[in-house]
């Protein structure tokens, strides 16, 4: 692959990005933001150029297109740019007719690129449920709402409890039910965590589009776990109150891999600077790890947390994963070798 074909893979993946054209404008600067950091590394300075060729309309899906010269590079574009545009649920119309365009320009056969979207929309819309109308109060208050019934009813059970016998069998009881929950919710967000880490390191683009899907199983498995029933609407603000862009994230995991991978190899080393000990799979590791342990915090402690603290949490928890990473090196590497890209959609559905 040939360095304007890291160009055009760049361009297309910037495209995609902003096909859908509702991107909420914290998730555009994140993307910039990205894009701003190639600018500081020498050896991969034209890859940001090419998202400024984007922004400021000095190209089109067709030049980029034609820059592939490849089979395999014109397929892993097509295949990039279904990962981008269902990282945050299935296509929207807009996507949708992106992905049509970007497909006849690049010359991929129908029946592959159907395919392709099929698996996609799968993944994107796998294992939780639709969402439901928004709460009133905007996202913060949706996902700061009272606990649903059953959980009320727990609360005041409860509360009873402790009216009846403080210090009780009844309080024993309960503070040993508490820890056992803790401690599956810890090995659940290790799982997954070893996981999406595990994800980074296979070379095919559906992996990719596994991580944001099983991240938002795992934070509806933490809440189903403290008697919260939740939508995937709820999931998705609660993911992007921490910061966590669902279609910058992707991005993000393309450029590491044309950066570490493609562009090591045909822009020189000093391009592998930008992908160093902080991104990859240890970033995955600790974005999920971090995202786990504020699920448990906000649902545990009955939704009552701040923005701010969510967002203090979430800072705090990427740093400590990070530190824990080299403990799980190993077993990332593992999952690596034993995870089969086929079965990803049974893992995300739980299946």
């Amino acid at each position: 692959m040939k360095p304007r074909e890291l160009e055009a893979l760049t361009a297309l993946c910037v495209m995609a990005s902003m096909a859908d054209g509702t991107k909420h404008e914290s998730e555009r600067a994140r993307i910039q933001a990205i894009f701003d950091g190639l600018a500081r590394s020498e050896d991969s300075r034209a890859l940001a150029s090419a998202y400024g060729r984007v922004m400021l309309k000095q190209t089109s899906l067709t030049q980029e297109a034609l820059a592939l010269e490849s089979s395999e590079s014109r397929i892993l574009a097509y295949e990039m740019a279904v990962a981008v545009c269902d990282s945050d649920g299935a296509c929207t119309p807009q996507e949708k007719q992106f992905l049509v365009e970007l497909q006849q320009a690049l010359g991929i056969l129908p029946a592959q690129a159907s395919e392709l979207n099929a698996r996609a929309d799968a993944l994107a819309e796998a294992g939780l449920p639709p969402p439901l109308p928004s709460e009133a109060g905007g996202a913060g208050a949706r996902v700061a709402t009272g606990p649903a019934p059953r959980v009320a009813a727990s609360v005041a059970g409860a509360a009873a409890g402790t009216v009846a016998g403080v210090g009780g069998a009844g309080a024993a009881a309960s503070a040993t039910a508490n820890a056992a929950r803790d401690a599956e919710t810890d090995s659940s967000i290790l799982k997954y965590s070893i996981l999406n880490g595990g994800l980074e390191l296979l070379p095919q683009g559906i992996a990719t589009m596994a991580i944001i899907p099983l991240q938002m199983k795992m934070v509806y498995e933490i809440g189903k776990r403290h008697g919260y029933t939740l939508d995937r609407g709820h999931v998705k603000e609660l993911i992007a109150t921490v910061g966590v862009g669902m279609t910058s994230q992707v991005v993000e995991n393309f450029a590491r891999n044309l950066l570490g991978g493609l562009a090591k190899k045909y822009l020189g080393k000093g391009a592998g600077k930008l992908v160093g000990t902080a991104t990859g799979a240890m970033m995955s590791f600790a974005t999920t790890y971090a995202l786990g342990q504020v699920a448990k915090q906000y649902y545990g402690g009955g939704r009552t947390l701040s923005n701010v603290d969510l967002k203090s949490i979430f800072t705090r928890e990427v740093e400590r994963a990070k530190n824990l990473y080299p403990q799980h090196q190993s077993a990332i590497e593992t999952s690596a070798r034993n995870t089969d890209v086929g079965s990803l959609l049974a893992t995300v559905r739980g299946s």
